[in-house]
């Protein structure tokens, strides 16, 4: 039951007390700080088991930049996004300039692979890097 209680919690973004009531009508009586505490203990669990299950990486890869405010501060947010949706890296830098897409991107190379196409935006680091590190890779700029 904690592991279906947990499923419903992160598979349908219920919040806590939705999972309390979903559990009692069940018959099981348990509290939202319960469900809280199951989900932090186990999601990490759930994690590791269904790693092996995801997707290879797919060789079409979308990437973007962005911004966001991390701890009250305005940083920049590189992603990278397979043509299955599959996220493939993560990268947060103080600023949008070569050095932080040089680096996003060579870490996404050394643990993906070459991808045959990269779709990103118009943005000026994107662009170079792309065209430095993966020549031989169609770039697109369209949406």
């Amino acid at each position: 039951m904690i592991l279906l209680a947990v499923g419903w919690y992160l598979r349908y973004g219920l919040s806590y007390r939705d999972v309390e009531e979903l559990v009692a009508e069940r018959g099981i009586d348990v509290d939202h700080v319960t469900v809280y505490r199951w989900v932090q203990r186990f999601t990490p669990l759930l994690i590791d088991t269904a790693r092996p299950c995801r997707h290879a990486v797919g060789d079409r890869w979308f990437v973007d930049e962005t911004y966001v405010k991390v701890a009250g501060v305005w940083r920049y947010v590189y992603r990278a996004v397979d043509q299955h949706g599959q996220v493939i890296d993560v990268y947060v830098s103080k600023r949008p300039n070569i050095a932080a897409a040089r680096h996003f991107f060579e870490t996404a190379l050394s643990a993906h692979g070459r991808p045959a196409e990269v779709t990103t935006d118009l943005a000026a680091p994107l662009s170079s890097v792309v065209d430095e590190l993966i020549p031989e890779a169609a770039h697109d700029t369209e949406q």
